[in-house]
């Protein structure tokens, strides 16, 4: 590859225009529901080039919190029955 593909392909990459999904946790609701069985299916999940996530200790959504696993994506909440219910609404926003 010459030397101003590569950088060409560095650019591309740099400042790419595909808009990636913002997706929030509160760390409080992940200690809560996130399981050893569950917690490799949100690694995956959060690996995916199309995501951004960014962990808070608290979202101030106590009674929510407490009662189900969500995530606030783009501003708007993601509830799920169950973690992998929630992982399963989030994927589909893709």
């Amino acid at each position: 590859m010459k030397e101003e593909d590569i950088v060409k392909s560095f650019f591309t990459k740099l400042f790419s225009k595909e808009k990636k999904i913002m997706v929030e946790f509160c760390q409080n609701n992940l200690d809560r529901f996130v399981t050893d069985e569950t917690f490799p299916l949100f690694q995956e999940f959060l690996s995916q080039p199309s995501i951004d996530y960014k962990e808070f200790e608290c979202l101030s959504h106590c009674k929510l919190c407490k009662q189900s696993p969500y995530a606030q994506v783009d501003g708007q909440r993601i509830i799920g029955e169950k973690p992998e219910d929630l992982l399963e609404k989030l994927n589909r926003l893709e």
